[in-house]
């Protein structure tokens, strides 16, 4: 199954924390809490059936702006896919916050996922590719 979320991808950023009486909550900077919201808003949109579940397989695609600062040719080369991000943010940050916005829709949990593939890229329609597959378990 393959889903794309026209949906600019956002990196999993550190927890912000306040104190609340003796304690202290941990929570997402605004910017990964909408972007989560948003994927969880687009995902309802596009499946409809219960989460999957047992072992997955997932591949990943993110397609990020590529930066104004840069040159016409240099733009070309990223659009053409010649050149790749080797800029922030990470990929590991964008596979996190992606898959956690869709924990409980998509899939039942991350946990679930036994084999992950991630590749970003330069576009300039920002999206998020996801295909999924279930895997048969083994069984001795």
């Amino acid at each position: 199954m393959k889903l794309v979320f026209e949906i600019e991808p956002v990196e999993q950023a550190r927890p912000r924390a306040t104190r609340m009486g003796r304690g202290i909550r941990l929570y997402d900077p605004k910017k990964v809490s909408v972007y989560k919201k948003q994927l969880g808003m687009m995902c309802r949109f596009q499946y409809k059936q219960a989460p999957l579940a047992g072992p997955l397989k997932v591949e990943m695609n993110f397609f990020r702006h590529v930066q104004s600062s840069v040159s016409k040719k240099e733009r070309k080369l990223r659009l053409s896919g010649s050149h790749r991000p080797v800029v922030k943010p990470d990929t590991d940050n964008y596979i996190k916050s992606t898959l956690d916005g869709l924990n409980g829709l998509l899939w039942e949990d991350d946990n679930q996922i036994v084999d992950l593939i991630a590749h970003k890229y330069y576009s300039d329609n920002p999206r998020v590719e996801i295909e999924v597959t279930q895997l048969n378990e083994l069984h001795n």
